[in-house]
């Protein structure tokens, strides 16, 4: 099982190799960049960011359907946030499938900071990334928004096979995982808010 699910008949080992393979100095920066912003260590900045959004919003239109959306994004986030993180720890420790560092010899792949071992599936990084994307994608309504939402989920994921800390299988899933979190906390909100207003 865990050869298809994980492994990919050998593809992810390949696509850890071919993504941790090239190197530049200003790539390395580019990618520690975005391995900070995916971290989720970061969420009260984001958090009071997308805070100071819905209350400009709403102070603009309190009855419109765009405040409305800011407002559950901001809810949608910071519940997700909460069952994300202990879906994400509980599935590393369960798992503890090994990270890079500790499959592959020192001299067989570059690694960008302090080697790490263990915990290796999920990727809290990619995890925290989609949850960020996820949550504000019914804000953005306009395409070049949505299009840098993408583009930083897809710079999270990749940052970090490139920095040497997680295979992509890892950041496949933890992407995965934060997706069903935000549509079933979206879902679940939504039914909510207009029960609660009868």
């Amino acid at each position: 099982m865990k050869e298809w699910l994980y492994d990919w008949g050998g593809l992810n080992v390949a696509l850890f190799h071919a993504i941790n393979a090239i190197h530049a100095a200003w790539l390395d920066q580019l990618m520690l960049g975005l391995t900070w912003a995916g971290d989720h260590d970061r969420f009260s900045l984001y958090v009071a960011v997308l805070a100071l959004a819905s209350w400009w919003r709403f102070s603009l239109a309190p009855a419109s359907p765009t405040a409305r959306t800011w407002m559950l994004a901001v809810a949608t986030f910071s519940i997700g946030y909460l069952l994300d993180g202990m879906l994400v720890i509980g599935l590393k420790s369960a798992f503890d499938f090994p990270r890079p560092p500790a499959v592959f010899a020192p001299d067989s792949l570059v690694v960008v900071g302090t080697p790490e071992f263990h915990h290796s599936l999920p990727s809290g990084h990619a995890s925290f990334a989609t949850l960020i994307a996820a949550a504000l994608w019914p804000t953005a309504k306009n395409l070049v928004v949505r299009i840098a939402l993408v583009l930083y989920v897809i710079g999270v994921c990749l940052s970090r096979p490139y920095l040497g800390f997680h295979f992509p299988a890892d950041v496949s899933f933890g992407s995965l995982i934060s997706l069903f979190v935000v549509m079933a906390v979206r879902t679940v909100l939504t039914k909510w808010i207009p029960a609660a207003r009868r």
